[in-house]
């Protein structure tokens, strides 16, 4: 059998980076060639219920119960993960390297380049030390968010399907297009799916337990100038460039990105066009509360009334959709069991569980407000959307453990208040 680093090795060559730019659905088609060749390997482990949805790429299938009680009540569970990776940086001809036994030094990910993954500005590379890592050739980002998970959730269904003496209930699995543009549930089959509960496996660094997300939207701020001669401009010109920067200076200046963390939220510059007639700026807002959220989101709008009024005349007009919301109001304390039985998975295999709030989202946010309460795994990768992005073997092999864990405690307990 395949390990989960054949596994990884292999889908990581498949270029699936997705497009923002994209009107269709997936982003890019070529999400559907990783799509495929998932389907085709689980019907080859032989896996029920295959089929990927050929209109928007999604990959489902059904690990079937092997439970001999009659009568026990177990949970229909879900592992999901998302088989794009980040426009941010390429992800066409990964040539990934698996480093023997790490020295605990910098890492010459590309000699010829120059290019290298330095301990000083990744501290945590000490911590695996003697382990065996997987690196870019630094001319692209590696793919483990989240064809880690992927290859985690597949060695999964390999190990439980090539040994049906293993108790187990009913296991669904689902692989997404489109996770890292923000729409990697917009046409998931959560009733066709037929799960109780699932778990996003799409986290970081070994024993991330996440069931905090940010609330999330997205905001288009767009400037319209008057351009005229620079020559005879005085007392004319409008340049859209600089009334953007103005509204821009006029948001809080420690709720950016770079300055927060943990809780706190914050206002990020996402991306900028423009010419002086206009001018054009892609925003992201994000807060755990959703008290915060609203009133980040009513001071943007604000901001733009206010340079409107400044003017005399509508400048500058705001675009705004939210992205998702924080999972936790779905999950805890009413769904609690996923946390506790998640915990316990990881205190099994030896793993300290690290409870934390993602700065961020995951396809489970919006899927535990489509009624399917979804926390998120940690996969063992670090560094994403970058060419410095790593995964550390024995790592990825931990989650293998920690998957089965988990679907062993619900097959031996069911649902309870706190796993013991």
């Amino acid at each position: 059998m395949s390990t989960v680093v054949d596994k990884f090795l292999k889908y990581v060559t498949i270029d699936t980076q997705s497009d923002e730019d994209s009107t269709t659905s997936p982003s890019t088609e070529k999400q559907k060639d990783l799509a495929r060749l998932l389907v085709g390997e689980l019907k080859e482990m032989g896996a029920s219920d295959v089929r990927m949805d050929e209109e928007y790429g999604y990959v489902y299938a059904t690990i079937p119960s092997t439970l001999k009680e009659e009568g026990k009540e177990v949970p229909v569970i879900g592992f999901i993960a998302h088989m794009d990776t980040s426009p941010a940086v390429s992800g066409k001809d990964v040539k990934p390297r698996i480093v023997e036994n790490y020295d605990g030094k910098d890492i010459v990910l590309n000699q010829e380049l120059n290019i290298i993954l330095p301990v000083e500005e990744n501290p945590e590379l000490l911590e695996y030390e003697g382990k065996k890592l997987i690196v870019t050739d630094g001319t692209t980002l590696l793919g483990a968010d989240d064809k880690a998970g992927v290859a985690e959730i597949m060695t999964m269904a390999q190990t439980l399907l090539a040994h049906p003496e293993k108790e187990h209930g009913t296991i669904r699995i689902a692989f997404t297009p489109d996770e890292e543009v923000g729409r990697g549930v917009d046409h998931f089959d959560v009733e066709g799916f037929q799960a109780d509960y699932a778990y996003t496996v799409d986290g970081g660094a070994l024993g991330e337990l996440e069931y905090e997300s940010f609330n999330a939207a997205g905001a288009r701020l767009h400037v319209n100038g008057y351009s005229v001669h620079p020559g005879s401009a005085k007392n004319k010109m409008l340049n859209a460039i600089l009334l953007a920067q103005e509204f821009q200076s006029l948001l809080p200046v420690f709720e950016t990105p770079a300055a927060t963390e943990g809780y706190e939220g914050f206002y990020h510059a996402d991306r900028m066009t423009g010419t002086v007639e206009s001018a054009q700026a892609d925003y992201i807002i994000r807060d755990h509360s959703r008290e915060l959220f609203e009133k980040k989101k009513a001071y943007f709008r604000e901001a733009a009334d206010f340079l409107n009024k400044k003017y005399g005349k509508e400048i500058f007009t705001v675009e705004m959709q939210d992205s998702y919301y924080n999972m936790k109001e779905k999950i805890y304390p009413e769904n609690a069991h996923l946390i506790d039985t998640a915990v316990k998975a990881m205190e099994e295999a030896g793993v300290t569980p690290l409870i934390a709030p993602i700065r961020g989202g995951t396809d489970g946010s919006r899927l535990s407000f489509m009624g399917l309460p979804c926390p998120n795994l940690c996969t063992g990768g670090m560094n994403y959307h970058g060419r410095y992005e790593y995964v550390c073997i024995e790592s990825m092999e931990k989650c293998v453990e920690i998957i089965l864990n988990i679907i062993s405690l619900y097959a031996e307990h069911g649902i309870e208040k706190k796993i013991k």
